[in-house]
């Protein structure tokens, strides 16, 4: 039995479905983007930290965050990919997806760019820039989800 073995892999799939339990503070963020077109975010009562997308503890101070504020639509892009291959459940490529900190928060959220021309990725690399200015836009028929909105440049 001092033999050197070859490990076998077998192939599998599961497909499992289930329910998340967002919790009440992801709750309470979703239910706004259902109804109404701004962001609520949460903010620290110790060092002031406002955390988009919204959390229930602050990770920095370690506290429960009570305090919601409303921020508004526009903000700066922290970084992005233009992704050229398909995945599944995304949009057919290419598309842009960004992190983005609206004004009034420490925290970015992530989303897709549009409304700028992606079919040739070397033009498209020259006007996605990391710093430029963006606003969320939100779809007419929304349903309490990140993507209930996109974003777009300004």
């Amino acid at each position: 039995m001092n033999e050197p073995v070859d490990i076998i892999e077998i192939p599998g799939k599961w497909d499992i479905s289930f329910r998340y339990s967002a919790g009440l503070t992801a709750s309470k963020f979703f239910a706004e983007l259902k109804k109404g077109e701004r962001f609520l975010a949460t903010k620290c009562s110790k060092c002031g930290r406002v955390y988009l997308p919204p959390r229930s503890f602050c990770e920095r101070c370690f506290i429960k965050i009570d305090e919601w504020v409303p921020l508004g639509l526009q903000g700066t892009v922290e970084t992005f990919t233009l992704v050229q291959d398909k995945f599944e459940g995304f949009p057919d490529p290419p598309y842009v997806v960004a992190y983005v900190t609206l004004d009034g928060a420490d925290t970015a959220m992530p989303n897709f760019i549009e409304g700028l021309d992606l079919s040739d990725s070397k033009v498209a690399l020259k006007k996605l820039k990391i710093g430029m200015k963006v606003k969320a836009v939100f779809k007419e028929q929304r349903e309490g989800r990140v993507t209930d909105f996109v974003f777009k440049p300004l």
